[in-house]
């Protein structure tokens, strides 16, 4: 019977960390015959679980919703990444869920192994977060859901959306990630009918249900979905932009740039150019000294004598010292 338990709970975990499962490889992953898969499967039927079953050469098993929310399985670090994430939420920028992120993590932690809730009492205490300077736009929960959900399952969705002068358009999507930027949060997509990827503001969007076909995962855009959110939103809000050529490869830049701060591209093998910006020429100032390498810039002409006026300045305080 021990042993019966302990594979149900191994099974149950294995559905509910895919969306399907054939079952051969539910049988090979637990070491048993298809046969006792079947019989495990009607086990966690009948204890409430809905899992689904179907027939053919593409059938197999799927853990679906049912009336009531059945006990989820979490390993060590996947709790204590819920736990993190639900006491964020209750201060975060998700509309509606702060009270509810409160309730959840209670209900948690009440039941969380001393060595886990000493890990996530030290993660909170000897974190600090950086308060915005400004405030940002919340999004509805059930937005995010469904959003995250046509990613995992690779399903194509229309939306409404929202752009920046209000004009108002119906999209066709293949969702590829999430990111939360900031105090925003950005849907990266390829966009059927322009054939590119494109980002879309989360707050600004509509779903239409239901979802659309499934489509085949393909690539995500050049740098990953976190840089090319990066590429989009900072490029639009800098005051000042420059391109700068630095004496070093490129993937020597690309390893000290953050890619919210500019893109690489090679030039050579010794030397690449850097697109970057900023609101200030202070922080672009700054940008470039954290490089720590010999670089040429000839563009703004107000960043070069910025960067004079520093050189002064710093040439003075070194005389200084010298005295």
């Amino acid at each position: 019977m021990l042993e019966t338990s302990a594979r149900l709970l191994r099974l149950l975990s294995l559905l509910q960390a895919k969306r399907d499962w054939s079952g051969a490889a539910l049988a090979e992953r637990l070491e048993v015959s298809e046969r006792t898969v079947r019989r495990d499967v009607d086990r966690l039927r009948d204890l409430g679980y809905p899992v689904h079953a179907s027939r053919g050469t593409d059938g197999g098993y799927r853990l679906g919703a049912g009336a009531a929310m059945p006990p989820l399985l979490l390993d060590d670090d996947e709790a204590v990444a819920v736990a993190i994430g639900l006491r964020t939420a209750a201060g975060g920028t998700v509309a509606g869920i702060e009270e509810t992120s409160v309730r959840a993590l209670a209900k948690l932690e009440q039941v969380l192994p001393a060595r886990l809730r000493h890990r996530v009492n030290a993660l909170q205490a000897y974190t600090v977060p950086v308060p915005p300077d400004r405030p940002g736009p919340t999004v509805d929960p059930g937005v995010l859901t469904t959003l995250a959900a046509a990613c995992r399952d690779a399903e194509r969705l229309r939306f409404d959306y929202r752009g920046h002068d209000g004009s108002a358009s119906v999209r066709a999507v293949e969702p590829h990630r999430l990111v939360s930027w900031g105090r925003r949060w950005y849907l990266v997509a390829w966009d059927v009918d322009r054939q590119d990827w494109r980002t879309f503001r989360v707050d600004r969007i509509d779903p239409r249900t239901p979802t659309g076909p499934r489509f085949a995962p393909r690539e995500g855009p050049e740098g990953g979905a976190a840089a090319h959110v990066a590429r989009g939103v900072s490029a639009a809000a800098w005051r000042w932009r420059a391109r700068v050529l630095v004496h070093a490869p490129a993937e020597v830049v690309t390893e000290r740039i953050n890619p919210a701060v500019g893109v690489v591209e090679a030039v050579d093998i010794g030397s690449c150019i850097l697109d970057t910006g900023a609101d200030s020429l202070n922080t672009l100032a700054v940008y470039l000294g954290m490089l720590d390498l010999d670089f040429e810039v000839t563009d703004p002409p107000e960043l070069v004598a910025y960067l004079r006026t520093l050189g002064s300045r710093y040439g003075r305080a070194a005389d200084v010292g010298e005295k």
